[in-house]
């Protein structure tokens, strides 16, 4: 086993460890370890929210999710040599839940979690359609996930960390602050948001000493984004065997991590749309010095996933296009286009005796593609989304017998939205 530079004990907060991570991207967040080039080491990851989502049959913790406090970041590592202008070349060897935890608290001691998030504490992709807080708790067996929430189901996971990222420069934080923030300010009362500003009275900032946390939490981005060092990009194969080329923007590069997941759909869409958990990963690091401008990387990361997808040959896709549910035409709005073809999987799913809350939330956590299959032909764009029909414990083929009828059981966990 690779040396662990960034141990959690699981009876402890994230606050309370011998390390303290961060959950705000800043430039003088110090490192919590070096490494170099050619290092191979292994991290734990608290799940994004430390503890504070429970394995019961309520949906309150998800109606109150503290999400000024997300994400708990395992970090940052400085990589001994690296300087802005450079490629971070990271390799993930290795990735899974809380090792020899099979029970316990904390999601990754054998189970995990996904939440459809209330409309007034941060929303989702069907937020307009799902206005409530919901819940399905999955249980581990090996690589397989099931749910007393959303029954007759079972897939292999593709565990992978949804949040990875380089330390932004001072020069562009401050990018992303005035850019957001001049998007909040088109529709400052929207609700969910428009975006995150700044907050200092829920950041933490490792071991930045404490008399600079207001001043720094004033600055500091909050992770929910994806943005130009990577970030909370929630790509679902970037699993064990995926090579990825980071931009670096300060000295050493200050990788940080998190967000693991048991198993994802593409876009997420319920926003907290995974099955979370805490867990390790192994990584080994490299440089290319001076990749940026070899490459012609100056605001992305490149990824080279790797090959342990779990492996379906047959699928059920459904489209949409950019209209919507009330039948104004919108102009090649991809966005758009990839609710509708969640929203018709949905309408599908219920005919085999689903409530719509279940179909929504295993379209967030089963292996689904999302592909934009046609954004050139105006006015509409088309996207589609596929289910693998191996996940299913029933045929879930049209036939002329009718669909198969299951029993939804207890069903999804509610929180009304308040």
């Amino acid at each position: 086993m690779p040396e662990v530079i960034f141990p959690l004990d699981s009876s402890k907060t994230f606050e309370e460890q011998e390390k303290v991570g961060h959950n705000r991207w800043h430039p003088e967040i110090p490192p919590v370890a070096t490494v170099k080039p050619g290092d191979t080491f292994r991290v734990d990851c608290r799940e994004w929210f430390d503890g504070a989502i429970v394995n019961d049959d309520s949906a309150d913790d998800i109606l109150h999710a503290p999400l000024l406090t997300v994400h708990k970041l395992s970090g940052p590592f400085a990589v001994e040599g690296a300087q802005p202008g450079d490629l971070l070349i990271v390799d993930i060897l290795d990735v899974g839940p809380i090792p020899q935890e099979d029970s316990g608290p904390l999601a990754g001691q054998g189970w995990g979690y996904t939440g459809i998030f209330a409309k007034n504490n941060g929303g989702g992709f069907l937020t307009d359609q799902f206005p409530d807080a919901y819940k399905a708790i999955w249980d581990f067996h090996g690589q397989v996930a099931t749910s007393r929430h959303v029954p007759e189901v079972r897939f292999e996971g593709l565990i992978h960390p949804g949040l990875m990222g380089t330390a932004p420069s001072a020069e562009l934080l401050a990018k992303w602050n005035k850019r957001e923030g001049d998007l909040i300010a088109t529709d400052p009362n929207r609700v969910p948001p428009l975006a995150l500003p700044p907050e200092a009275e829920h950041a933490l900032l490792g071991g930045l000493p404490r008399d600079q946390w207001d001043r720094v939490g004033a600055e500091a981005a909050r992770t929910a984004p994806p943005r130009e060092n990577g970030g909370n990009q929630d790509i679902k194969n970037l699993s064990k065997g995926t090579r990825i080329f980071y931009p670096v923007f300060v000295d050493g590069a200050n990788l940080s991590l998190g967000d693991l997941h048991f198993s994802q759909g593409d876009g997420e869409i319920t926003f907290c749309g995974a099955i979370e958990m805490g867990g390790f990963i192994d990584l080994h690091v490299d440089l290319i010095k001076g990749g940026m401008d070899t490459y012609g990387v100056s605001e992305n990361a490149i990824f080279m996933p790797g090959r342990v997808d779990p492996r379906f040959s047959e699928w059920i896709a459904f489209s949409g296009t950019s209209v919507t549910l009330d039948g104004e035409q919108r102009y090649l709005d991809s966005h758009l286009s990839y609710q509708r073809a969640c929203l018709h999987a949905i309408d599908y799913l219920t005919k085999f005796g689903y409530a719509p809350e279940q179909a929504y939330l295993l379209l967030g956590a089963a292996p689904i593609e999302g592909r934009l299959s046609g954004v050139v032909d105006i006015p509409n764009s088309c996207s589609t989304v596929y289910i693998p029909t191996a996940i299913f414990d029933f045929d879930v083929r049209p036939s002329a017998s009718g669909p198969h009828q299951v029993d939804p059981g207890m069903g999804a966990p509610r929180s009304a939205n308040g």
